[in-house]
């Protein structure tokens, strides 16, 4: 594996433009360093505690709760049937109440709060810690543990990650790494998205040998308090928190779609309608796609006027409306 890029002092126009613009990850270091939360966990776990009990509005918060013997890794049973640990829910105040009493064990369970809106669950707490580099219209989501491990997923949004308490390890993978990681399945997933079935500390290369090329293409970095991430979209990304009290907060935007609907939309349905074609079906459909979705022989249009054009011209709101109704209309007929 090879290390991540790191920058420093970087501002919105240079963070879009040289950063998102390239779909590359990247560490932003000292990015959040004068947050609040940031200062305050600088002094103590206590103090952090304390500093969040501020914002606590008493609102139930989702967590996620293993015994000791998963040592932090939240994945699956032997079988696939079910999971490793319990969904529960939880009041901030006991959840820092928790984390604080078990910190000093050597092996605790594994406890994390996930995902947490700010906006209704820690009002004002927003507004005492902000990021530059994001439309304020971005809502951040806070996420609160020990040393609990996130197997490699994937989200279908971009995302600048901040680690506000306790050094985090991230490794990320390119989306191309997908079959080198060997992902689980879609119907079951830990926390909704789709994870790789590698445990990356006892990777067992016999069962997965194609896990050997996907670290020869992974890229890690160590991230201390202060620090952000960029982790563009659809990168898969496994985070290890290091610390027995340890916090992030995150922005997850996704790109403008126009009305055009959710690209997992139309992926799920075109595992729905191609795969159970005969070979030479799916490989022509396959050249369709490349000329016509992806762009592979040139803009597949720009041979016509642009009166001719139609759906392969520029999209406009109401031929995004007429399509998707077209859509509609063809799956209610089954």
């Amino acid at each position: 594996m090879q290390a991540l890029t790191e920058m420093t002092g970087v501002d919105a126009r240079r963070f879009h433009a040289d950063i998102v613009g390239q779909g590359r990850p990247v560490v932003l270091r000292g990015a959040v360093a004068d947050w609040a939360v940031v200062r305050a966990a600088a002094i103590s776990d206590e103090a952090l505690a304390e500093y969040l009990r501020r914002f606590d509005r008493g609102a139930t918060l989702s967590t996620m709760f293993g015994p000791p013997a998963i040592e932090g890794r939240f994945f699956y049973n032997a079988d696939l049937t079910a999971f490793n640990f319990q969904v529960g829910s939880v009041r901030l105040g006991a959840a820092l109440d928790y984390l604080l009493a078990h910190r000093a064990e050597p092996r605790p369970p594994a406890f994390a709060v996930q995902s947490v809106p700010v906006r209704a669950n820690l009002t004002g707490f927003e507004q005492e810690n902000r990021t530059p580099l994001l439309d304020p219209a971005i809502e951040p989501r806070v996420w609160l543990g020990n040393r609990v491990i996130v197997a490699a997923h994937h989200d279908p949004s971009e995302n600048l990650a901040c680690v506000t308490a306790g050094r985090r390890r991230f490794t990320l993978f390119p989306p191309e790494q997908v079959a080198n990681l060997y992902p689980g399945p879609f119907e079951l997933t830990p926390a909704g998205t789709t994870i790789s079935m590698v445990d990356f500390d006892k990777p067992d290369l016999g069962r997965y040998p194609r896990f050997a090329e996907a670290l020869d293409a992974g890229l890690v970095a160590e991230l201390a308090p202060g620090d952000a991430i960029y982790i563009p979209y659809l990168w898969w990304h496994h985070v290890r928190s290091l610390e027995p009290v340890s916090m992030l907060v995150n922005y997850w935007w996704d790109p403008p779609t126009k009305g055009r609907g959710a690209p997992r939309d139309a992926f799920l349905h075109a595992i729905l309608t191609f795969r159970g074609l005969p070979p030479e079906q799916r490989a022509a459909w396959r050249a369709m796609l490349d000329h016509y979705v992806f762009d592979e022989g040139g803009v597949p249009g720009g041979h016509l006027p642009e009166r001719a054009q139609g759906i392969l011209g520029p999209m406009d709101a109401a031929t995004a409306r007429d399509v998707r109704a077209a859509l509609a209309r063809t799956l209610a007929k089954g």
